[in-house]
């Protein structure tokens, strides 16, 4: 009660050494109070797969385990080669097969042309000539197709991660035999990061028609998004939207899995305004010295609302216009200095 009877106190005292000219202030101002609702984000990876096995073969060497940092193009998985090797030697071989061929009947259909002109070779051994050399070729062409094959067959052996992050799952063990199609390794990168949200039904269309959402840590720090995705279906069961942010600089802090705070916009209203410096806190007091028409700075109890940019709404006990102190700490502490110096008046109940 001792607080509440200095605050009367100091609505009809005049301060001394305090004078107008010494007291900043400015207007209670009216202006759009955008209201948000927070909901609770995940941050996710963009890049995050499983690499599966595209040959057969026993796992020969695992160089990477989970949680492991590897970068793109390194060797995660070695299955054993040797069937794969054999297969390719076997199709070098009948590619050298088929290039001899091709190029004796090159050679021979050269020959038989030359002399065809003159007149000295029947049209059935030209024809014949001819077909000989596009078998030949043809050969040759289905010989080289298989050398590739079988030097992917062999390249399948040797597993790659095909982007740099960390390894999150192991699916086999050395000495596994493995088919194509078997998970293998899974893993993610770190490089790039977005954050989904689940978005109430009664929410979706304000945000679609504003594209706004701001990002926070518990901590207050803000996240940059960048582009915002909406998934065009509900999910039955919550009946909620699927609402995708990109993150266009993460911060090596962030990690998959984490949570974040989503802020949307829920609603809009009219909203009186004053700065957050202009407010004295006591307790369960709220209260702001206003300047009226005599120049002295009373003080005067208010309800509040939200906080927003370094401004407080105003629920109650101001109007539009007037004007409120924006540097009070020096009033507030004259206030204590004439309690000091009049011990007498903080013994009155109260002061109408």
């Amino acid at each position: 009660m001792k607080l509440l009877r200095w605050s009367l106190l100091l609505l009809i005292v005049c301060l001394p050494g305090q004078t107008f000219a010494q007291v900043n202030h400015e207007p209670v101002r009216r202006d759009t109070l955008h209201e948000t609702v927070s909901l609770d984000g995940v941050i996710e990876a963009v890049q995050q797969s499983t690499v599966s096995a595209q040959t057969s073969g026993t796992v020969l060497r695992l160089p990477f385990d989970v949680d492991d940092s590897v970068e793109a193009g390194e060797l995660i998985v070695q299955l054993e080669d040797s069937e794969q090797q054999a297969r390719l030697n076997q199709a070098r071989g009948r590619l050298e097969e088929a290039e001899s061929n091709f190029e004796n009947a090159r050679r021979q259909f050269a020959r038989i042309e030359e002399v065809h002109d003159e007149g000295f070779v029947s049209q059935q051994d030209f024809d014949q000539a001819r077909n000989n050399l596009s078998t030949a070729r043809a050969r040759l062409e289905s010989a080289r197709a298989a050398v590739e094959e079988a030097e992917k067959e062999l390249e399948y052996t040797r597993v790659v991660a095909p982007y740099s992050g960390i390894l999150t799952d192991r699916h086999v063990e050395v000495g596994e035999s493995v088919r194509p199609g078997q998970p293998l390794m899974s893993g993610l990168s770190l490089e790039q990061l977005r954050v989904v949200v689940e978005l109430p039904q009664k929410y979706a269309s304000r945000v679609r028609d504003t594209r706004q959402a701001r990002i926070t840590f518990d901590d207050g720090r803000v996240l940059e998004s960048g582009e915002m995705t909406f998934y065009p279906y509900a999910d039955p069961e919550t009946h909620t939207f699927r609402l995708r942010l990109a993150l266009n600089e993460p911060e090596s802090s962030l990690f998959p899995g984490m949570l974040v705070k989503v802020g949307v916009p829920a609603s809009e209203r009219s909203a009186l305004w004053i700065p957050a410096s202009s407010l004295i806190q006591r307790s369960e007091l709220r209260a702001v010295y206003v300047v009226e028409d005599d120049t002295k700075p009373r003080l005067r109890q208010i309800r509040t609302g939200v906080r927003d940019n370094g401004r407080i709404e105003v629920l109650a006990g101001l109007s539009e216009g007037e004007q409120v102190v924006t540097n009070p700490a020096g009033l507030v502490e004259a206030g204590r200095q004439i309690e000091a110096e009049n011990p007498d008046l903080s013994d009155r109940e109260s002061i109408q």
